[in-house]
Parts: C-alpha cells; sequence; structure tokens
C-alpha cells in the first residue's frame, strides 16, 4: 500500500489502518484464507511500512518549515508596509500641520513670535528637504505611486519647484548616449511623457519645463560647439552646419508640438529656437553674401587660369547704346579682333558649380531667413548670381566671342560665334529655370518681384543685343565667304562659253561650292540655335544669300547657252535654299529663277514671259535691267519692249 498523506486525513482511526494493512499483505489476515498465516512475512511489511512512514514524515516536516519560513517573511513584509503606510501617512500628516503653522507664522508681527517663527521655518525646510529626497529615491527605484505621493504633498510647499527640477535632473541621466543629440531628445521626452502625467498634477507645465531645460542647456552647448568651431576658420562648413542644426531643431521643435506643453506650444517652442539661434541668424545673410561672393569669383577664377586666360577689361556701354549701333549697324566698340582658337570661353562645369552653390544658398535663405527678410535676401543672392553667371561669364564669353568674329572680307573664316551662341542659350536655360524654381517661390508674394523679372529682363536684353550683333557679324562673314567663293571661282566664259554646242556640265563649279558652304553653314545654324531663333537667323541668312546671287548675277552678260547655264545655278540656288525651309527665302529663289528666264526666252515671247505670275509684279527697271544682260541685247533691239 502506497504510503501518502492523504491516508492520514481526517478522521483517522490506527487500529483500522494497521487492519488494513495486514489484511492487504500476503499470509498477513487474522483469520488465515488461502494462504496460511505468516508471522514473518507481516513483520517484514510493517517494518518497511514503519520506514516510508519515517521518510514521509521527514518531507512533511520540511514543508512546514518552508510554509513556516514563508509565512514569516511574508508578515515581516505586511509589516514593513504598514509602517511605510503609517509613516507616508505622517509625513502627510506632518506636512499639513507644518503647511499651516507656516501660513499662520506669516501673520505674527516678528518682534514678539520671532523665536517661534524661527522654529516653524526651520521645521518647514526640514521636512521639505526630507520630502525631496524621498522623491529623488522613489525615482531612483521607479516607484511612480510613491513618486505621485510626495509630488501631491510638495504641491504646496516652496519647494515643489525645486523637486520639479529634480525629476528632470534625474530623467535626463543616461538619456543622452548617441552622437545624435536630436534623436535622443525626441526618444527621451517620448519615454518620460507617460511618466509625468502620472506623477506630477500639472504635467503640461513640467514637460514644458523639461523642455526648455533640455533646450537651454543641451541642445544649445552642443549647437555652439558645433557653429562655433567653424565660424572664423570655415565658412562654407559653417553655413553648412547652421543650415543643418537649424534644421533638426525646428523638425524637433515640430515632432515635440504632439505633446501636451499648454496653449500656446508653437510660440513656446518659437522662441526657444530663436533663443539659441538669434545671435547666429542676425549675421547669417551677410555671411552667406560674402561667401557666395568669395566662392563664386574663386571658381571663375580657377576656370580662366586652367585655360591660361587673363581677363580682358570688356566694354560698359548701354543697352541703348548697343541697340542703336546695332540698328544703325555701325562699327561696334568692341576692342580688338582676337584669335581665340576655337575656345568659347563657356564652361558647363564652371554653370554647374555656380548654380549649385546659389541652390544651396536659396535652400539656407529659406530656411535660416525672418520671412520677412526672406524676398529682400532672396535677391541679394540673385544678384550676385547675375553677376557671376550672366556678366562675368555669359556675357564676358559674348565680348570675346565678338572680338574673335573675322571681318567680312576674311578668307576661309572659322567660325565659332555660334558656338559661343549655342552654349550661351543652354546655360541661360538653366539660369532660368532656377530662376523660376527656386527663386520665385521665395518672392512670388512680395514687392521684390518686380525688382527681379526687371533685372532679369534687362540681363536677357543686354545678352540678347549682343548676340544680335555676333550673329549679324557672323552672316556678314558667311557672305563675305560666298563672295569670295564667287569672286575666285566664277568666270566670265562660264556663261559666254565659247564652243555653246559643247557645254557638258549641269552648274558652275562657284555655284557648287557656294552650295556646299551653304549647306555646312545652314546646318550650323540649326545646330547652334532653338525655336523661334532658328527660323530668324535663317531667314536673314537666306535673305542675304538671295542678295549676294542676285548681285552676282547682274555682273556678267550671258548668251543663249550661258543663260541656260545660269538657270541651272539658280535652279541648284534654290534647291540648297530649301534646306533653309522658310518660304520668303524660297519664293524669293523661285523669283530669281523666274528672272534668269529672260535670258535665254525668245524676243518675241519677252512680253509675254514678264507678264507671267511670277514677274508681273516686279519692278519693270529691274526686269529691263536682266534682259540688259543678254548679249543679244543691241542686235535684237530688246529694248522696244521696255520702252
Amino acid at each position: 500500500m502506497a504510503t501518502t498523506a492523504q491516508l492520514f486525513e481526517e478522521p483517522f482511526d490506527a487500529d483500522e489502518y494497521i487492519e488494513r494493512l495486514a489484511w492487504r499483505t500476503p499470509g498477513g489476515g487474522s483469520k488465515g484464507g488461502a494462504e496460511a498465516f505468516d508471522p514473518k512475512r507481516l513483520l517484514d511489511e510493517f517494518e518497511n511500512h514503519i520506514e516510508e512512514l519515517k521518510q514521509l514524515d521527514e518531507r512533511i516536516q520540511r514543508r512546514v518549515e518552508k510554509l513556516e519560513h514563508q509565512c514569516h517573511r511574508e508578515a515581516k513584509e505586511f509589516a514593513h508596509k504598514v509602517q511605510d503606510l503609517q509613516r507616508s501617512n505622517q509625513i502627510k500628516e506632518a506636512a499639513d500641520i507644518i503647511q499651516k503653522l507656516h501660513l499662520i507664522a506669516q501673520e505674527l508681527p516678528f518682534d514678539r513670535f520671532a523665536d517661534v517663527k524661527a522654529k516653524i521655518a526651520s521645521k518647514y525646510h526640514d521636512l521639505e528637504r526630507q520630502l525631496i529626497q524621498e522623491f529623488t529615491a522613489a525615482q531612483r527605484r521607479g516607484e511612480i505611486g510613491r513618486m505621485r505621493e510626495v509630488a501631491a504633498v510638495l504641491l504646496h510647499f516652496k519647494g515643489y519647484a525645486h523637486c520639479v527640477d529634480v525629476y528632470i535632473k534625474q530623467c535626463q541621466e543616461g538619456a543622452y548616449l548617441r552622437n545624435d543629440v536630436f534623436e535622443d531628445t525626441a526618444g527621451l521626452i517620448q519615454r518620460v511623457n507617460k511618466q509625468v502625467g502620472e506623477v506630477f498634477s500639472s504635467p503640461e507645465t513640467v514637460m514644458a519645463k523639461l523642455i526648455q531645460n533640455i533646450f537651454e542647456n543641451k541642445l544649445q552647448a552642443h549647437i555652439k560647439e558645433k557653429l562655433d568651431e567653424t565660424r572664423h576658420s570655415d565658412v562654407e562648413q559653417y553655413l553648412k552646419n547652421l543650415y543643418d542644426l537649424y534644421t533638426k531643431t525646428t523638425a524637433l521643435a515640430t515632432k515635440l508640438t504632439e505633446f501636451n506643453l499648454g496653449s500656446d506650444k508653437h510660440t513656446f517652442l518659437s522662441k526657444l529656437i530663436k533663443s539659441i539661434f538669434s545671435s547666429y541668424l542676425e549675421s547669417y545673410i551677410d555671411m552667406e553674401r560674402e561667401y557666395l561672393r568669395t566662392r563664386g569669383a574663386m571658381i571663375l577664377q580657377r576656370y580662366y587660369d586652367s585655360k591660361n586666360h587673363q581677363k580682358r577689361p570688356i566694354g560698359t556701354g548701354s543697352i541703348q547704346e548697343l541697340k542703336e549701333r546695332f540698328r544703325q549697324r555701325t562699327n561696334l566698340a568692341l576692342g580688338p579682333s582676337i584669335d581665340t582658337h576655337g575656345e568659347t570661353f563657356l564652361s558647363p562645369e564652371l554653370v554647374v558649380n555656380l548654380l549649385q552653390e546659389t541652390r544651396h544658398a536659396f535652400e539656407r535663405c529659406h530656411r535660416l531667413s525672418d520671412p520677412s527678410d526672406l524676398p529682400k535676401n532672396a535677391f541679394s543672392i540673385f544678384l550676385l548670381l547675375v553677376d557671376h553667371l550672366c556678366v562675368e561669364h555669359i556675357d564676358y564669353a559674348l565680348e570675346i566671342g565678338l572680338s574673335a568674329i573675322p571681318s567680312s572680307d576674311a578668307k576661309n573664316a572659322n567660325l565659332y560665334f555660334l558656338d559661343v551662341v549655342q552654349q550661351a542659350n543652354s546655360i541661360f536655360h538653366l539660369f532660368d529655370k532656377q530662376f523660376n524654381d527656386q527663386l520665385m517661390p521665395l518672392i512670388s508674394s512680395s514687392p521684390k518681384l518686380a525688382e527681379c523679372l526687371h533685372k532679369k529682363k534687362e540681363v536677357i536684353e543686354q545678352m540678347e543685343v549682343k548676340l544680335d550683333i555676333g550673329i549679324d557679324r557672323t552672316i556678314n562673314c558667311m557672305v563675305g565667304q560666298m563672295k569670295h567663293i564667287l569672286a575666285t571661282e566664277q568666270k566670265k566664259t562660264d556663261f559666254r562659253p565659247e564652243d555653246e554646242n559643247n557645254v557638258m556640265i549641269q552648274y558652275t563649279t562657284a555655284c557648287s561650292k557656294v552650295c556646299a558652304y551653304v549647306s555646312r553653314q545652314v546646318e550650323h545654324v540649326r545646330k547652334s540655335m532653338d525655336g523661334k531663333n532658328v527660323d530668324t537667323v535663317l531667314t536673314e541668312l537666306g535673305v542675304r544669300f538671295h542678295r549676294l546671287i542676285h548681285e552676282h548675277l547682274q555682273q556678267y552678260s550671258y548668251s543663249s547657252m550661258g543663260g541656260m547655264l545660269a538657270i541651272c545655278d539658280v535652279a541648284e540656288y534654290r534647291r540648297c535654299a530649301k534646306d533653309f525651309r522658310v518660304p520668303l527665302v524660297l519664293q524669293l529663289f523661285d523669283t530669281l529663277h523666274a528672272l534668269c528666264n529672260l535670258l535665254v526666252v525668245a524676243p518675241d515671247n519677252l512680253k509675254q514671259v514678264c507678264s507671267g505670275e511670277q514677274l508681273t509684279n516686279l519692278d519693270r527697271n529691274l526686269l529691263h535691267a536682266f534682259v540688259q544682260l543678254r548679249v543679244d541685247y543691241r542686235s535684237a533691239r530688246l529694248g522696244r519692249h521696255f520702252s
């Protein structure tokens, strides 16, 4: 029979227990049975069972001792808790009494109750100190309930503010272990927000005081260290640090608005930020401008040094003077002609660097400027960009490009000004994009918008005038080159061949070379221009091309076969004119082609041809002049048709 504690549960009968044990033992029954009574076997069973009972007794005894020990411990802990509660209550009672006594003592006359007042004050301060020490200890132990109790008692004491200060100091211990003070601050506020609400009766006041303490100490020290170390030694890094720190601080403030900091938390946080950055922001724009001025000059100088180029002084004539000289086609005082060896003196890399510096400046200006000063500050940055990019680089390149354009009578001249035009246009598109994307949002709702637009218009006009001058002179050079080809390649005998019956060519060599040259220039213009500028320039070139051919053809006299050859030349010129894709130019060459028919038409048909659709509206003197170019003009008495 297994020996367990359940066998001894009440009611317990010892005789019955022994009888049951004997009965279950084989040969142990008192009445015999299947097996004969065996006393030896019964004795062994009793001895074994007695041993089991001893072991059971030991186990039960150990358990009893364990339970007794646990009971004593819990009783002791309960007693301590009772004592703590009693002591806590005596503190509350004492605090209430001393608080009332302190208020009463304020009304007592000093001369009669000085000693009493001093004792009350001493007891008041002692109790206040004990409460703060108790709060500090409870905070270290993480006992939120005890902290709440003590804070509630201290609420009516002068030392309550000191209790809050202690809390603020202790909650920051170990909170700043990473390199990012802003992330650490956000994490700290997130962690203590719930605790502050559980401990203090006015959590919004405590949270505001905690944040103020962090801003005025931890953040301010960090920001001052970062900025002061570069303020006078590395202005570029200083401006980057200022922008970065201010951005992180405002981002942190935005996160903090999620918490209960009182009714006007936005103004509260703005004042904290201003208290940290005000001295830096006051001088920001001056440092920004000086940095951009120095940096821009360095970028420009580095580029020209890489080209081994010493910058020349450029003209300072007004836009109106340039326009008037261009209108009158007078010589422009652009300095002596120079050879640039194909260099445009325009650098995409330089432009990207200047625009990137300005983009960063606009971003900093937007972030760091007072809203009332933002348009003015942005405009001052824009003026520096205009000076460095538009005046010192693009305008200078245009001046150099103009000076490099050869005279119209130069032979085999290389015309690089169109390359300058192409690059200047590309650069100005980038300039215009930055103007629209980054400057306009900063000034669009201020009076500075008109100033910016006026300045931009002024810059555009000045560059356009110089571009127009350069393109005009370039076209003159192109026409001069055509004139040179015609002068050297066109022979008088081309249009009065010795053997009228043996002319095998389709058009003259001069015509072929001029057309090849013109085609190259048309392609060059298309690559260098964009939009309507292509048609404008090609129209001007086409008109001058036509005028040159028209005047050139009038220098020769034509036999019948020579007239046919002239018609073939003009047909080739007309085919070349189609490349211009300008209706006016094609129309001019169509008319010239019709005029050349007057060189070969039978005398009796002259009047009919002159009345044709393409010639009927032309001046009769012009028609007569072409007819006079025929070698048979006098012999055939062709003049009578125009009398």
